[in-house]
């Protein structure tokens, strides 16, 4: 009888944790679920959480030639962006969506508006589904960046564009083409709709997509940063990322290593 209860004590103690973990998502997700019924909001979303996670580091660049203990954050420490270079990647970033991506999930929406889940999904789910999203979207990115990078028409007409600020800063990551705009938005709805992600995981991967990629450019190596709280050296980060940029031959993934590393490309 003793071992029963206990072994009841147990499942109850891991259901508490679970349901824990499902309350705290249904919380969030019953006010976001009436945000996302809007077709302004996968525009407006993408642009605030892109620019509210690039200031910090535009403040950082104005704040660096008069404080210089941030210099030794900064992989580049003599470099700060000028007006001149932030303006036109801010004015790029804020056409293509108001110009490309906003009419395109209009039009989708308007064709199949979304029918949207009452429920949260559980949080396991939303994790793991994380970082299965990031894992496709590295490998992805990894082929489609190599082959923009080898064939040199690719690079003139698409890539190009994306290395016109070396060294890099916040602001420059989506300093692009509308073909790689396209791109790697195009990889991002696939493997959602491929592991048939709920939409609040779908929210989680872009506002973590999007944060990893801020933080690649951003030119800034913190003690914090996502590559020193990863073990084993799997993931690149801002270090990895910077060096693509400068030597344009290595490191062709966005996040991870592994691709780089078995190809060859690692630097």
């Amino acid at each position: 009888m003793k071992k029963k209860r206990r072994g009841k004590s147990k499942k109850a103690g891991f259901g508490n944790v679970t349901n824990s973990g499902q309350l705290v998502l249904q919380f969030v997700w019953d006010p976001v679920r009436t945000l996302t019924q809007s077709a302004f909001f996968p525009v407006i979303f993408a642009i605030t959480t892109y620019v509210g996670f690039c200031l910090p580091f535009v403040a950082l660049d104005a704040l660096c030639p008069w404080v210089p203990a941030l210099r030794r954050y900064k992989i580049h420490p003599d470099f700060s962006p000028s007006a001149r270079q932030l303006l036109p990647c801010l004015r790029q970033t804020l056409y293509q969506h108001a110009a490309f991506v906003f009419p395109t999930t209009l039009l989708y929406w308007l064709r199949s508006p979304a029918a949207l889940p009452e429920d949260a999904p559980g949080l396991l789910e939303l994790v793991g589904h994380v970082v299965l999203c990031l894992l496709l979207f590295d490998a992805e990115f990894f082929a489609w960046h190599l082959l923009h990078h080898r064939v040199p028409w690719l690079y003139r007409t698409f890539h190009k564009l994306h290395h016109q600020h070396s060294p890099s800063f916040a602001l420059a990551t989506q300093y692009m083409s509308v073909w790689e705009l396209f791109s790697l938005s195009f990889f991002d709805m696939v493997n959602l709709m491929l592991l048939q992600c709920h939409p609040l995981t779908a929210l989680v991967f872009h506002v973590v997509n999007i944060w990893l990629s801020v933080e690649d450019h951003s030119g800034y190596d913190f003690p914090w940063s996502t590559h020193r709280l990863v073990p084993f050296g799997w993931y690149g980060g801002v270090v990895h990322h910077d060096r693509h940029h400068s030597q344009f031959t290595c490191n062709f993934s966005p996040y991870f290593t592994h691709w780089d590393r078995l190809l060859g490309t690692l630097r």
